[in-house]
């Protein structure tokens, strides 16, 4: 096998592949604890916290992200809804051509990945939409003389540091190098979607969504307190010029149990008052729209839109709207991570079993809504016959039909019932044969028509009336046909899809004038029915 090289042209150390390296340890610098920067989190921390992260340092911005997950419903709600929204897609595999090497390669593809627990890879990998980043290590198997991926592990990316050269290139902790070590190619699928330019850690949506959730939590603290004491009036406790420290003790203290208690014990000199606020509603709102205003913020950063996520019952407009911009990000979502997988898991099973190569098979995730099978598969029962050619394995990947094995029944078109037989003709039959040899007398033998018997006399074969009618009729058809068909003969030439030609095919429709081409057809049926009875009135 020739040297192995990534798709960044580092070669590949077959060794490394075979040893688990981001493994955590109880000892090291790769822990499963974690610290939690939430817990009283400050402006001025959480601003600390997002510069240390720029300069290649994320540890406690990842764990600020993982607990943001963890607390906050809403976050977790649209965020788990725009992973799930791509995972959920079906994977297929599409050959990178018709070539019996290519065929292979993606049924190997196939084989080794598309299996059950496919979709919880896709869902590690998407992790990166909410922290910027994201790495799964991938545990090869090679006791069979086959590498194949026995597991797909998702790391915790506190493990690993950008560099501090580029601010792109993820790199391991570990002990050797507190700098960061170079991920071995082949072993590992980092994931750096194009949330927005810039550094990947400035692209995930853990950092917009981070002030809102800081916020947001000032906001329910201060909701729960005036819950707390809600509906329940001011206590206002009075006493006398003339109470001793410990008197107003005593009334501090039963001021405070009237709250709790609902009772309190105090002496005839002292008062408590209860004064009424007036527009506590209207204070429980000004939480309530805060809290709703973040939300709506966090959403349009997660979802593109609030529509979905915070629409109000019965309330319409903008739903297709809103329908658009998440469809636009569930695109963009699915072409990176199907880019990456096909760069980093893709390329390697093929190479460690196959060898390199100019082209590779390539995972896809379907959309239904984003094509019409029925309407494709119309197209092609039009074009194909008009000449127009079409690779077998790609229609087999668009409608998902794998490709068929040798051994195996394969559907075909029913038989033409106007088609000859297969085998000899005439058959071998004797009586079919000399069935054959007196329809043909029939035909040849014209005695009961004026033209047959001069044309017998003559001593040349008598015209057949049928296929006069029929060549004359092909001669006068032939131009109306042309007619008809150069539009759309112009149209496939220019067309560079075959949507251009279905949607340039309804629009030539309307214009076609078939009045002429059925004038003649119908002349044409009438001659063969009027020459199909001549000949049986005269025996033929």
């Amino acid at each position: 096998m020739a040297k192995l090289l990534d798709y960044r042209g580092n070669p590949v150390d077959l060794g490394a592949l075979r040893a688990e390296i981001a493994a955590p340890s109880l000892a090291g610098i790769r822990q499963v604890i974690s610290n939690h920067p939430a817990q009283g989190l400050t402006p001025a921390r959480l601003a600390g916290l997002l510069r240390q992260a720029e300069n290649g340092y994320p540890i406690s911005y990842l764990e600020l992200a993982e607990e943001m997950e963890e607390k906050d419903l809403h976050y977790r709600s649209v965020l788990g809804t725009r992973k799930l929204a791509v995972s959920g897609l079906p994977a297929v595999v599409e050959a990178a051509s018709d070539a019996a090497e290519d065929v292979a390669a993606a049924d190997l593809v196939r084989e080794a990945l598309l299996q059950e627990g496919f979709e919880d890879v896709l869902m590690d990998v998407l992790d990166a939409i909410g922290k910027g980043f994201s790495v799964c290590e991938i545990l090869w198997d090679a006791s069979e003389s086959e590498w194949r991926p026995r597991e797909i592990v998702w790391r915790d990316p506190r493990w690993f540091v950008l560099s501090q050269v580029d601010g792109r290139t993820v790199l391991l902790l570990d002990e050797k190098d507190l700098n960061g070590l170079v991920l071995a190619p082949y072993k590992f699928i980092v994931h750096t979607p194009k949330v927005k330019s810039g550094l990947p850690l400035r692209g995930g949506i853990a950092r917009a969504a981070a002030w809102a959730y800081l916020f947001k939590n000032y906001g329910l603290k201060d909701w729960v307190a005036f819950a707390e004491v809600y509906g329940q009036p001011v206590r206002v406790g009075k006493y006398g010029p003339g109470a001793l420290p410990e008197d107003v003790n005593v009334l501090k203290e039963a001021v405070a149990s009237i709250g709790s208690d609902a009772g309190a014990v105090i002496p005839d000199s002292m008062l408590i008052e209860f004064v009424d606020h007036v527009g506590k509603a209207a204070s429980a709102q000004v939480y309530e729209r805060l809290l709703d205003y973040l939300d709506k913020q966090v959403s349009k950063a997660v979802l593109g839109h609030s529509g979905s996520a915070d629409s109000t019952p019965g309330k319409l407009g903008g739903e297709d709207e809103a329908k658009d911009v998440r469809k636009d990000l569930l695109i963009a979502d699915a072409k990176q991570l199907c880019a990456t997988l096909n760069r980093q898991l893709v390329r390697p099973v093929v190479d460690l079993n196959m060898g390199p190569r100019a082209a590779y098979p390539k995972i896809r995730l379907q959309m239904e809504e984003s094509e019409d099978l029925t309407a494709l598969a119309g197209n092609l029962n039009t074009l194909v016959p008009m000449g127009v050619k079409v690779s077998a394995s790609w229609a087999r990947d668009k409608f998902g039909i794998p490709d068929p094995d040798p051994k195996e029944e394969l559907l075909a078109a029913p038989a033409n019932p106007f088609s000859p037989p297969a085998g000899p003709w005439p058959p071998n039959d004797p009586s079919a044969a000399a069935a054959a040899a007196a329809a043909t007398a029939r035909r040849t033998d014209r005695t009961e028509c004026p033209h047959c018997r001069a044309a017998n006399a003559a001593g040349t074969a008598a015209p057949d009336v049928a296929d006069a009618y029929a060549e004359q009729g092909g001669t006068r058809v032939l131009p109306l046909m042309d007619a008809l068909i150069a539009p759309i003969r112009d149209l496939i030439e220019r067309a560079t899809t075959l949507e251009e030609v279905r949607d340039g095919l309804l629009s030539l429709y309307r214009d076609m004038d078939p009045v002429k081409l059925g004038e003649l057809m119908a002349l044409a049926l009438s001659a063969a029915d009027l020459s199909g009875r001549f000949e049986v009135g005269n025996g033929r």
